[in-house]
């Protein structure tokens, strides 16, 4: 697959290019606890201790990684009221309502095929191991 020429040389983006920076969002958009934690603040602003335990499994670690990061890219913002002991709560923006359209969507097909996923997998695990490939055969 060839890239785009012309788009490179206007400045835009072109994933396939090792150097582009698309790839770094690609990266964090395609982190499984991405794809779960943007669809579940499409619903509203959650709290820290709320998210964690609708995620799961995630980690206080990982939940913490993974919302920087998506305050650094954008895609949510952290907002901390002033009570004792302090609130803190985490939205969406724009950018990451947009992002999680796309994310609930790949979420919902996951769900949808997950059978014939597992399927697949038990087919490939079963089967007979190929032989060895004789070259000039």
């Amino acid at each position: 697959m060839d890239t785009c020429d012309d788009l490179r040389e206007s400045g835009g983006a072109d994933a396939y290019l090792r150097t582009c920076p698309s790839r770094t969002v690609l990266d964090v958009l395609g982190s499984k606890w991405t794809v779960l934690i943007l669809p579940t603040l499409a619903r509203g602003p959650l709290r820290f201790g709320e998210l964690r335990r609708y995620l799961d499994g995630i980690t206080q670690k990982s939940l913490t990684q993974a919302l920087r990061n998506l305050e650094r890219d954008g895609l949510l913002i952290r907002t901390v009221y002033p009570t004792i002991p302090p609130r803190v709560e985490y939205a969406l923006t724009d950018l990451g309502f947009n992002a999680a359209e796309l994310l609930q969507s790949v979420r919902s097909w996951a769900e949808v095929h997950m059978v014939e996923i597992l399927d697949a997998r038990a087919a490939y695990e079963t089967r007979p191991e190929p032989g060895p490939v004789v070259a000039g055969v």
